[in-house]
């Protein structure tokens, strides 16, 4: 088990300069070495035992002296990627590389929970991000790392991620078992309920959550797959904001609400507070069922975000006559809205077999402010777990994800006009379609795992004369 030392190492990063993009392999290798150097590798047979997650945990929970009133977990996960060469007839500001790239990510992330009164807790989860996704996390509206930011400084960054309180109310006697886990208390908790929680974080916490899809640190990497690409959901640049939020839990049926702050700029680092100048708002029905014994969810998402946004439309016009690009920044309007919806289900079958899927859409006509340039998304993957050859912590996964732009989004992108994260000058447009297919490995009973990731990226950007871009990666992930 990782000691406490690790933490230490790990945050003591965030006190250099350490200008993480110009390490070479070797030294990302030695910082993985020296991070998990108090765990002992002890290679799974063929026939692997489960694992008790409550017992590894145990310790930590000693050392806070009350398993019900306090818990804290920790995880780090590292990710290299490497892009060979690809065709590009031509190339921009914002286009993915047409040149061979390697980046580096490295995430560390502390979590605090403590029990305030009957229902009433506090999460705080401070985090460490260093490094960069390929071009910048720019070029693809499906980006390939759900690890990285589109952050210009790649040097290891320290901030508050999470800070919020939750206040559970049980609507009846029936209870079931939560287990000890990230931002969760070991505990019985009501199987009807109504819960408020304010504070930060991020409302991929919430909504469109999906069994099988859901994390990069663990399950499929691309920014398409992890969420709904078409769900421009209230985050500032590194995805988290100040929430509000309702969730009433009754019989089969979950229903969430939230009002949330947007960034001041598309994508920036500041939130507005002012929610009469911009306010997310966010709902969510999710049904859980059952079939043949075995559990499925299906949910329908519906956000509306009001902000300081540009219009395509208007950028066009301007710029008509002239002979200069779309300006979209320049037609900023305040009390601008833009709204979508998106579908999702995932379902286990027998074997440990998975089916997952997501659609959404969103108007297209306002500049993206928050997530990534998707206007139209569909995705359709499967998870299998390893049981079936003896490797009941692995996990196979694939998936296809295709993702699109409204018609005024693309042609003013192919008048030369820039987003936030695509730009290639002229487009020759079509929709952008990524295959994901990964193998996570556990070598150890240990809580570690390695991942073998490839991705093809068909008209990166939505543009039929660039591409395609084949990426590789290897991802570490260790938690306690």
């Amino acid at each position: 088990m990782i000691k406490v030392v690790d933490i230490c190492l790990v945050y003591t990063f965030a006190n250099f300069n350490i200008k993480f993009h110009n390490y070479s392999m070797r030294k990302i290798q030695l910082l993985i070495f020296v991070l998990l150097s108090t765990q002992v590798f002890v290679f799974g047979q063929n026939e692997e035992k489960p694992i008790d997650q409550t017992k590894q945990y145990e310790l930590f929970n000693r050392i806070l002296n009350d398993s019900q009133r306090f818990n804290l977990h920790f995880q780090v996960t590292y990710i290299n990627q490497t892009k060979p060469r690809m065709r590009a007839k031509y190339s921009d500001s914002l286009s993915l590389n047409p040149a061979k790239e390697n980046q580096n990510s490295l995430t560390s992330t502390l979590f605090l929970g403590a029990k305030l009164w009957r229902g009433g807790y506090v999460f705080v989860n401070p985090e460490l991000a260093s490094g960069s996704g390929l071009s910048g996390a720019q070029g693809m509206g499906g980006s390939s790392n759900g690890e990285t930011f589109r952050v210009g400084n790649p040097a290891p960054t320290l901030y508050l991620a999470r800070a919020y309180f939750e206040q559970t109310f049980p609507l009846s006697k029936r209870t079931e078992k939560q287990t000890d886990d990230e931002n969760q208390l070991d505990m019985d908790v009501p199987d009807d309920y109504l819960r408020f929680t304010v504070g930060k974080f991020s409302l991929a916490d919430m909504f469109d959550n999906n069994d099988l899809s859901n994390t990069p640190r663990t399950q499929f990497m691309n920014w398409s797959l992890m969420n709904n690409g078409a769900w421009d959901f209230a985050a500032n640049v590194r995805g988290y904001t100040n929430i509000a939020a309702v969730e009433l839990d009754y019989g089969f049926l979950n229903y969430k609400l939230a009002i949330a702050n947007l960034p001041k700029v598309a994508n920036g680092p500041d939130l507005n507070t002012h929610i009469s100048q911009e306010l997310a708002i966010n709902a969510q029905v999710t049904a859980k069922f059952n079939i043949n014994k075995l559990p499925g969810h299906a949910s329908i998402l519906y956000f509306n975000n009001k902000a300081d946004m540009g219009n395509y439309d208007q950028a066009l016009q301007n710029a008509k006559g002239t002979n200069n690009i779309p300006d979209l920044i320049g037609t900023r309007q305040r009390g601008r809205h833009k709204y979508g919806f998106g579908l999702n289900f995932d379902q286990e079958f027998p074997k440990d077999f998975g089916v997952f899927g997501r659609i959404g859409w969103n108007d297209g006509k306002t500049e993206t402010w928050n997530f990534t340039e998707i206007d139209r998304t569909a995705s359709l993957g499967i998870n299998v777990n390893g049981t079936s050859w003896h490797r009941i912590h692995d996990v196979f996964g694939l998936a296809f994800v295709t993702n699109g732009l409204s018609q005024s989004h693309r042609d003013y992108l192919a008048a030369g006009g820039y987003g936030f994260v695509i730009g290639d000058g002229k487009l020759n447009y079509s929709s952008e379609n990524i295959m994901e297919i990964f193998y996570n490995f556990k070598p150890t009973n240990k809580p570690f795992w390695v991942t073998g990731d490839y991705q093809l990226a068909l008209n990166p950007g939505y543009n039929k004369d660039r591409g395609p871009a084949n990426i590789f990666s290897i991802r570490i992930h260790t938690e306690f």
